[in-house]
């Protein structure tokens, strides 16, 4: 599975994506929706994680970008807020992940996702 990953805090990018990598997964990191964009415009992902409060281009509106060139996409937002009710406008294959959030919830929601 390749996971595309965006998070501005580099601290916390470093440490989910190394908690996130396997055998069987790979995650590619950015700090910024712009810069996910172009690599998802070289390369396809299973999954794409993103903080919603990022610099630039919020998790949102990148949520919303990608998901209008292919709904079909699985996207988590990553967030301090509620989003449940949100998520659930924007298609069957967003889900909201609530900040804090633990390591057990994280690899459950990694496992629930097909790859592509």
């Amino acid at each position: 599975m390749r996971v595309l990953y965006i998070e501005d805090n580099q601290q916390l990018r470093e440490s989910l994506a190394a908690l996130m990598e396997s055998a069987s997964r790979e995650v590619v990191t950015c700090e910024s929706a712009e810069e996910a964009l172009e690599h998802d415009a070289s390369t396809s992902f299973d999954l794409v994680i993103t903080d919603v409060t990022l610099p630039g281009m919020n998790g949102l509106e990148l949520c919303r970008h990608m998901l209008a060139k292919d709904p079909s996409r699985w996207i988590v937002l990553c967030t301090g807020h509620q989003m449940d009710d949100d998520t659930k406008s924007l298609g069957p294959n967003v889900r909201a992940l609530q900040k804090p959030f633990g390591v057990d919830e994280l690899e459950s929601l990694l496992d629930s996702v097909p790859a592509r």
